[in-house]
C-alpha cells in the first residue's frame, strides 16, 4: 500500500519502512519551537535537560512587545532558558523578532522531510514547506524538548490536486474559504495539497494555505516540494540537509479532490466560525464594520501586505473605523517600508503595529469592544477570539479586508484589480 506525504515523513523519522491510518508512530523532532506564552509564570515547568539545543528554537510573538509584567517576566525566563543551554535560535525583541511560524519561515527552519513541534495550534504553517508541522500541548512539548521524540496516531489523508491559476485580486485565504465552505471539517485528517497549480502559487500563498488548515480541525497539512520550494530553503539554510518527500504513485487517500483555482471566488466567512460560513461579498456586502485587521501568522506576509496598500493608496479609511495592520516579522515590516507600502498604509489612515499575534487572539493591540463588528484577515473568528464575546468577526481576504476598511462597511475590493490580467 502506498503512502502519502505524512504518512512517508513520520514513516521515516520513526525509522519504520511503513506506517498506515491507526498506526502510533514515535518519532525524532527535528525542531522544537518554544514562545513567550511557553514561559509565562502560571504555566511554566523548570526542565532540567535539552536534548540538543541546536533543535530548539525560540521566539517571543504573543505577547511583544511586553504588555503586562507577567509578559515580560515570561520574556525574561525564556532569555534565562536560552542562556542556561544554549539555545542559538533566540528570536528576541528586536530586528530578528517576529510571529513565530513567519519566522520559522523566513529562517528556513522547517525543513522538508522532518517533524516539527510547536505548542501553538497554527504550527501546521511550516506543513507548506514539505514539513510534518503539528501544534502539541505543553506535556507533549516538555517530551519533545528534553527526550527528541514525540508520538502521532497516524490519520488518513485527503487529497487535493490544484489546476489553473487564481484571477487577479483573489488570494489563497478564498481558497481556504472555499475548501472550508463546500468540505467542512477535516477532523483526525490530514490535508495533502499538489498538482500543476501549485506553481502558480508563491511561497507566501502557500504558507497562508498551510496556516489555515487547523481552522479544517485537521492534523498535519502538508504541500509537495518543487524548485520554488527547495531554491527558497536553500538560500535561508544552505547548510541543512533537505530531504524532499513526494507521496507515492499509489498513494491511498480518504478522499481526493480537484480545486481549479481559476474559479475560486473572494469570499467572506460570517461570524463565530469559518466552517460551512462562507459567502459572497454581495451577501454582506454594507453591513457596517468598526475594525478592520490585517495581520496574524496567515495573512501577515510582503505579499498581503503590498495587496493592501494597492487597495488603499491614495485613498483614506472611512471616518469611524480602525484599520490595523501587522506585518508577520520585523524583517517583513522592514521591506515593506523599503517598498512603500508602510507609508501608502499610513498615509490611508492606517495603524501599522510592530510583528506580534496581539490582535488577532484579542490580547492586546487591537482589542474588540462590546458589540463591534470587525472584519479580519487573520486566523480565527470564533466568538471572543479578538476581545468581547459580543463582537462579530468576519474574516476575508486582505485585498477585501482592505477594501471595506476604505468604505466602513464589508465591500468588494474588485474595483482595484480590474484590468489585470491572471
Amino acid at each position: 500500500m502506498g503512502m502519502g506525504m505524512t504518512e512517508k515523513i513520520l514513516a521515516c523519522a520513526s525509522g519504520a519502512g511503513e506506517v498506515k491510518p491507526g498506526d502510533i508512530a514515535v518519532v525524532e523532532v527535528a525542531t522544537a519551537v518554544l514562545m513567550d506564552m511557553t514561559f509565562l509564570p502560571e504555566s511554566w515547568r523548570q526542565i532540567l535537560k535539552v536534548h540538543d539545543p541546536s533543535r530548539v528554537v525560540i521566539v517571543f510573538d504573543h505577547l511583544v512587545p511586553a504588555p503586562t509584567i507577567q509578559a515580560a517576566t515570561a520574556q525574561d525566563t525564556g532569555r534565562a532558558f536560552a542562556a542556561r543551554f544554549g539555545v542559538e535560535r533566540l528570536h528576541d525583541v528586536g530586528p530578528g523578532q517576529g510571529i513565530c511560524h513567519a519566522v520559522v519561515a523566513e529562517c528556513g527552519y522547517a525543513l522538508p522531510g522532518t517533524v516539527l513541534v510547536n505548542g501553538d495550534s497554527h504550527t501546521c504553517a511550516a506543513g507548506a514547506f514539505n514539513c510534518a508541522a503539528r501544534g502539541v500541548g505543553g506535556p507533549d512539548m516538555l517530551h519533545a524538548v528534553t527526550t527528541g521524540k514525540t508520538w502521532f496516531r497516524v490519520g488518513e489523508t485527503v487529497r487535493y490536486d490544484l489546476t489553473g491559476q487564481l484571477q487577479p485580486g483573489v488570494s489563497a485565504k478564498d481558497i481556504f474559504l472555499t475548501i472550508a465552505g463546500k468540505w467542512g471539517a477535516h477532523v483526525n485528517q490530514n490535508v495533502e495539497y499538489g498538482g500543476p497549480g501549485l506553481a502558480a502559487l508563491s511561497i507566501n500563498a502557500r504558507r497562508t494555505l498551510a496556516t489555515m488548515g487547523t481552522e479544517l480541525s485537521s492534523e498535519f497539512n502538508v504541500f509537495e516540494p518543487d524548485d520554488l520550494l527547495i531554491s527558497y530553503m536553500k538560500e535561508r539554510n544552505p547548510d541543512a540537509a533537505i530531504h524532499p518527500t513526494m507521496p507515492d504513485a499509489d498513494a491511498v487517500y480518504a478522499d481526493r479532490r480537484a480545486i481549479d483555482l481559476a474559479r475560486i471566488e473572494p469570499l467572506v466567512a460570517l461570524p463565530d466560525a469559518v466552517v460551512n460560513q462562507s459567502v459572497g461579498i454581495s451577501e454582506v456586502a454594507g453591513r457596517r464594520i468598526d475594525q478592520a485587521f490585517i495581520g496574524s501568522c496567515a495573512n501577515g506576509t510582503l505579499d498581503d501586505l503590498a495587496v493592501a496598500a494597492r487597495v488603499v493608496r491614495g485613498r483614506k479609511v472611512a471616518k469611524g473605523t480602525r484599520f490595523i495592520v501587522t506585518p508577520g516579522t520585523q524583517s517583513t515590516y522592514l521591506a515593506a517600508l523599503k517598498a512603500g507600502y508602510i507609508e501608502a498604509l499610513l498615509d490611508a489612515g492606517a495603524v501599522v503595529t510592530p510583528a506580534t499575534c496581539g490582535a488577532c487572539w484579542g490580547g492586546h493591540m487591537g482589542t474588540l469592544g462590546p458589540n463591534e463588528t470587525c472584519i479580519t484577515a487573520s486566523t480565527r473568528n470564533f466568538k471572543g477570539r479578538m476581545g468581547d464575546p459580543s463582537a462579530k468577526i468576519y474574516m476575508a481576504s486582505p485585498a477585501t479586508v482592505a477594501a471595506s476598511a476604505l468604505a466602513g462597511c464589508i465591500a468588494s475590493a474588485a474595483e482595484f484589480f480590474q484590468g489585470d490580467v491572471a
